[in-house]
């Protein structure tokens, strides 16, 4: 059966993992997939990334990060914005900020998948895949 929306998969693999307080999870890869990994890793919400190939499928095993104690999560929250039915794009004028600029819009650009802030770097703008606070 194919999925209808594979990073909103990915995205719950995570959230249902951090409240159950999980070291990793695993997600079916994609390019799409291993960029959001990797802004995540980069933006500090989760300690390592591995792809692991068996045969013809290729997964991507996350290791999530915690506080001190298991009891305090790094991810609060997680929230795929554009969705197959609803797509959500941002100009470079009105790119989101999360919570203020203290959570991270990952976008998608013509430069690649990357975050709000690296966006007005950039000075582009696209879709709004999913806000991580």
């Amino acid at each position: 059966m194919t999925m209808s929306d594979p990073i909103a998969d990915m995205l719950t693999r995570i959230r249902n993992a951090n409240s159950a307080k999980h070291d990793t999870v695993d997600v079916p890869a994609s390019k799409m997939k291993l960029a959001i990994a990797k802004i995540l890793l980069d933006e500090g919400y989760i300690t390592k990334y591995d792809v692991i190939e068996d045969g013809t499928f290729k997964t991507i095993h996350i290791t999530l990060k915690y506080g001190a104690d298991k009891n305090e999560k790094i991810i609060s929250g997680i929230k795929r914005i554009s969705k197959p039915g609803l797509r959500v794009y941002a100009s470079k004028e009105e790119l989101p900020q999360v919570l203020g600029g203290l959570g991270t819009a990952i976008i998608s650009t013509n430069q690649g998948v990357v975050t709000d802030k690296e966006a007005r770097k950039l000075n582009v703008g696209g879709e709004v895949l999913a806000f991580v606070w």
